[in-house]
């Protein structure tokens, strides 16, 4: 539950709590703060801390409520963090009586790092807080069945205007299960690539041909199969879209905002033989799409650094590439909704004009990409998405547009049902 009697994890702790300091006084992307660990942290601690950064973040809003309750002026960031990674500790320990044994050392654990971490008066105000949150979090209920909104935000941790855009969209029964989804801890999954050998047995077989669950305490394991190639850390909802693509071996496909990678590397492991070439824009991720590429076997691959709404045939030409495709990819940047159980940080990125912005985009790429598609070709257009703006309207307003473009296949995949991230993925057949 707690690292209170492991003296091996000792360090994990007080690295969390910098991490959560600097999410809260600066927004940091949280993957960014992970990327950061201090690289003297063994496995076990950066694992543990991993645990309590996306812990925190992931039950933000539920603890900001009921600090907010229990402070009347904000402390230092150090000092709300501490308060922060101990409230997860409580939300962790769930209904567990606030006078126990495991409350009681959570409290005097996060007094400790207090007199260290912040100084001996921001530790007796701890002191006092955490003992009125552990009787707060320990009080908490799960909201009715008709709870509005606002009861929903807070329980479940989400914004309020979320949470009141997904009851209007999905309904109430829906969104439920989409916000009990995301307050999950999100299992890694891998994909297997070496077709030499099977996948050692300590990588459980998921529910999805090809991928596996990677346990808990392998990773020195882990990271020497990626080193090699034979493994890819990946969700099976990236296998959707190009699964829609209705891949042929040998032909020659366009992947367009490919970085960084993922799906790339899906497309030529299933073409086996062929042509790939991956188009994005250059910037921070296209250093993982190069190291995907590299990866590529038996395909050649091309790297195209471009904006594809700036002339991206233009450039496809003046590098000597096809200029139209039997089998284009377009994975659009979206809101995130489908992926949120993984991105916990996405929920309190995201404000409400972006669904409208992103439409708007997803609309101009869906237009540029489209005269990439040879006659008779294919386009797969996808998303992290569960939002209909960005899904379903998208693709009517693309076909309005476009009327002898059909749609072909469609899948949308919510996470609760779907058993993995959310996703969508449409597949537009031009005419020959």
């Amino acid at each position: 539950m707690t690292d209170l009697v492991k003296p091996s994890l000792e360090r994990s702790w007080p690295a969390a709590v910098d991490g959560i300091a600097r999410w809260l006084e600066g927004g940091e992307r949280i993957d960014a703060l992970l990327d950061a660990l201090p690289p003297s942290l063994t496995a076990q601690e950066r694992a543990r801390c991993r645990h309590l950064v996306l812990g925190v973040v992931r039950h933000a809003g539920g603890i900001e409520t009921a600090l907010d309750r229990l402070v009347a002026h904000p402390p230092r960031f150090v000092t709300r963090a501490i308060l922060y990674v101990a409230g997860f500790e409580l939300v962790e320990a769930g209904t567990a009586d606030p006078g126990s044994g495991l409350a009681a050392r959570i409290g005097h654990h996060a007094v400790e790092r207090a007199k260290v971490l912040a100084s001996p008066d921001e530790a007796r105000m701890v002191n006092a807080v955490v003992r009125k949150l552990a009787a707060a979090m320990a009080a908490r209920v799960p909201p009715g069945r008709l709870a509005a909104a606002a009861e929903l935000a807070e329980y479940y941790s989400h914004p309020e205007w979320l949470v009141r855009r997904w009851l209007a969209t999905l309904g109430a029964v829906s969104t439920r299960s989409l916000l009990e989804w995301n307050q999950t801890p999100a299992p890694v999954y891998a994909r297997w690539r070496d077709s030499t050998r099977p996948a050692p047995d300590w990588l459980t077989p998921a529910a999805w041909p090809g991928f596996h669950t990677v346990p808990a305490g392998r990773w020195p394991e882990i990271e020497s199969l990626l080193a090699a190639g034979s493994l890819y850390l990946q969700d099976p909802a990236t296998a959707r879209a190009v699964a829609l693509l209705d891949l042929r071996p040998g032909e020659t496909v366009l992947d367009l905002c490919a970085a960084p990678g993922g799906k790339s590397l899906l497309i030529a492991d299933t073409l086996k033989a062929g042509r790939l070439v991956a188009l994005d824009l250059p910037g921070p991720r296209l250093g993982r799409l190069e190291e995907n590429l590299a990866r590529v076997a038996g395909v050649e691959a091309a790297l195209v650094r471009c904006d594809l709404l700036a002339g991206a045939g233009r450039r496809l030409r003046e590098l000597g590439l096809p200029t139209e495709y039997s089998a284009v990819l377009l994975d659009v940047p979206c809101s995130n909704t489908g992926v949120m159980r993984h991105r916990v940080d996405v929920k309190w990125r995201l404000q409400e004009g972006d669904f409208a912005r992103h439409a708007r985009q997803q609309r101009a790429f869906l237009a540029a990409a489209s005269r990439l598609v040879a006659p008779g070709g294919r386009l797969v257009y996808s998303t992290c998405s569960i939002d209909p703006e960005e899904n379903e309207r998208a693709a009517e307003v693309f076909v309005q547009r476009n009327p002898a473009v059909v749609v072909e296949a469609r899948e949308i995949l919510v996470p609760w049902e779907a058993g993995h991230d959310g996703a969508a993925a449409f597949r537009f057949r031009f005419p020959g």
